[in-house]
């Protein structure tokens, strides 16, 4: 098998502007919702701004996936399977989908399936299975580390390996967590997650000893795989993912710009490598992952487990350190910092109950080098008792950064040659990329004359092409024959109007793309679970399941008929017991000196306790994994799917 070596910045879009913007600071492709069934249901978008997305990207050679990757019902299917067929004619290169019904049912060849983290890829078995079904990528699981990720790829024969680099982390295995549907009725895997792992926790003991008080036990720092992209590239990985669908306009150009230096970076050390889009982008502004939205950043798993993941103070963004507080007068606070401060800059501190507060900036004064006095609206004696000399802080909200990228900070330019020729019969000019694509104009003055001075005709010919500012195209090449006939600036400007707009629509028009992957003949067993979390919601589903050798014992949570049940609704590799010190592993050396805090380290059950559910957290210590059982208490039901009726019979509580 041939390597691909070609690498991918996937960044996400909430909207067809954002999505451009990801595309000119950098992004070889971009993922967006679609009408419905995205897995961020605040999220979705008209077809027709998905078509406008498409035709830019498609300039650069960069690609547009659409989500569609919730569990749909038996009722639900067709709409779905017509939201695939609108995203192929609106020029869609992919679909990103979870449920096995919908990527059974689709018959569209001239379009990628793409399997949605939802899928919960941790296995090279479960990598191997879905490319045999004609998926041309998979994003494998955020808790893999590089050698789960090599072994996968090296599994695969043709499909690429897509992996989340950064944004927000979910705690549990992706498409394995249930909290949300069982305690609110809002289903993660239907786009509607309630967050439940953001809240706070009390801890205890099953005999009822308190561990932890009100703490954000299972609220994770956000992912920043940074300082690991070569090692990600050489383990297997070729899409590299930023989450954000939700996120605003100013972080995906910042996060996008980041990681585009990143990889350039890299590219520039290894030219084996080479980007899938085309055009540079030329950024107007320095990235800073530290003023972008994060709770603080962690590698996860990608290198080992370590003990800085999770953020139990708070699931909000503290934001960047900047200094402590020197002292607290009527005139306002002063701050000692290298950083510089600005009026309307939005400051936070943790207060005693190590939960997060903040304030505004009304006015921010530099008394000297590294002393600053900063002023609120409100006396902040008043607001914020607990703000004292030695306060650190920490800045969520740069004003002047926010203002610097509302304004346009970035341009993607592609590099095209230029060839005029001159002769008795008129004026040429063509234009040609190095994928081939060539339009030639053509232009005659009324009265065709030679010039007195070839050399300065040349040079102003040569000026006039380059114009190209407000294009998508630079020249990089230009070639003049026939300098001794005298070209009049208005003729050069207007063919070279033409001629690029020309080029434009040429060079989309011979976009072509990429052909659905071929699904083997021989197929594969599916290889995981076949209860509830196969999330089988329709009948389709349900066949496909069959056909590879798993039968399926329960439909999906979302079909109801599990109402008072106490089930697994969290699995994951994050473990409180680990966390919290507490594990048995991780103190071998201590045991040692101490033997009598094996009673305290064994991996007995936790209890997780919110105002208004109540956990049991167990621990597989071998595999140094965590699972939550809770009971079902929303009785919502999208229908049985009748297949799985007609075997088992009808569920008892199904409504």
């Amino acid at each position: 098998m041939t390597r691909d070596m070609r690498l991918e910045l996937l960044a996400p879009a909430k909207n067809a502007d954002t999505g451009i913007e990801a595309i000119l600071h950098g992004a070889d492709a971009v993922y967006i919702g679609g009408p419905g069934f995205g897995a961020r249901e605040d999220a979705a978008n008209a077809m027709q701004e998905i078509k406008r997305l498409c035709d830019f990207a498609h300039l650069y050679r960069a690609r547009v996936f659409i989500t569609l990757n919730t569990i749909v019902s038996d009722d639900e299917l067709p709409q779905a399977l017509e939201i695939a067929q609108q995203a192929r004619r609106a020029g869609v290169d992919a679909l990103i989908v979870q449920d096995m019904g919908i990527a059974e049912a689709i018959n569209i060849k001239d379009m990628e399936i793409h399997a949605s983290t939802q899928c919960d890829i941790r296995s090279p078995a479960k990598a191997r299975f879905l490319e045999s079904l004609g998926f041309s990528q998979v994003v494998l699981a955020r808790e893999m580390n590089l050698d789960e990720i090599r072994a996968a790829s090296q599994a695969l024969e043709s499909a690429r390996i897509e992996y989340f680099i950064h944004g927000a982390l979910c705690v549990s295995y992706s498409g394995q967590c249930y909290a949300s549907f069982a305690a609110t009725g809002r289903s993660a895997n239907r786009g509607a997650c309630a967050q439940l792992c953001r809240l706070p926790y009390n801890v205890l003991t099953l005999d009822g000893e308190l561990l932890a008080k009100e703490r954000h036990v299972l609220s994770l720092k956000d992912n920043n795989q940074s300082a690991n992209l070569a090692a990600l590239i050489e383990a297997g990985v070729r899409s590299f993912k930023i989450e954000g669908r939700l996120k605003d306009v100013a972080y995906v150009k910042n996060v996008t710009a980041h990681y585009r230096a990143l990889l350039d970076q890299f590219i520039e050390k290894h030219p084996e490598f080479s980007r899938t889009s085309e055009g540079e982008s030329i950024i107007a502004f320095t990235p800073d992952l530290t003023k972008s939205f994060n709770r603080g950043y962690t590698d996860y798993f990608t290198r080992e487990r370590h003990h800085d993941m999770a953020v139990f103070e708070t699931p909000k963004n503290t934001g960047e350190p900047i200094g402590k507080i020197t002292k607290i007068s009527s005139r306002g606070i002063e701050v000692s910092t290298v950083k510089t401060l600005h009026n309307a800059d939005g400051l936070t501190y943790l207060t005693r109950e190590k939960t997060l507060a903040g304030f505004a900036v009304n006015r921010a004064e530099e008394l000297d080098r590294g002393r600053w006095l900063i002023t609120t609206r409100d006396p902040v004696h008043k607001k914020h008792p607990q703000l004292a000399p030695g306060t650190v802080l920490y800045r969520n909200r740069d004003q002047a950064f926010e203002e610097l990228l509302a304004k346009p900070t970035a341009k993607r330019v592609i590099a095209l040659s230029m060839s005029w020729n001159a002769t008795k019969d008129g004026f040429t000019l063509t234009l040609k990329d190095r994928e081939g694509t060539s339009v030639t104009v053509k232009g005659r003055p009324e009265q065709l004359q030679l010039t007195e001075n070839p050399e300065r005709n040349r040079a102003g010919i040569e000026k006039n092409l380059k114009k190209t500012g407000g294009t998508a195209f630079v020249a990089h090449d230009v070639v003049i024959c026939g300098d001794q006939y005298f070209a009049p600036a208005g003729i050069v400007n207007a063919m070279r109007r033409e001629a690029l707009e020309k080029f434009h629509d040429a060079r989309l028009a011979s976009y072509v793309r990429k052909p659905r992957g071929v699904s083997q003949p021989s197929a594969l067993d599916y290889p995981d679970a076949v209860d509830f979390r196969a999330n089988a919601l329709n009948e389709k589903a349900i066949r496909f399941y069959r056909k590879h050798n798993a039968v399926i014992t329960e439909p999906a949570l979302e079909a109801g008929g599990m109402v008072g049940q106490e089930i697994a609704v969290m699995h994951t590799k994050h473990c409180v017991r680990y966390a919290l010190g507490l594990c048995l592993k991780d103190n071998l050396e201590k045991l040692k000196a101490d033997p009598s805090l094996k009673a305290k380290l064994r991996p007995d059950p936790l209890i997780l306790k919110t105002a208004a559910d109540t956990y049991r957290a167990e621990f597989d210590c071998k595999k140094c994994e965590m699972t939550l059982y809770g009971r079902v208490r929303s009785k919502i039901s999208l229908g049985h799917p009748r297949l799985l009726t007609e075997k088992i019979g009808k569920v008892e509580g199904n409504d």
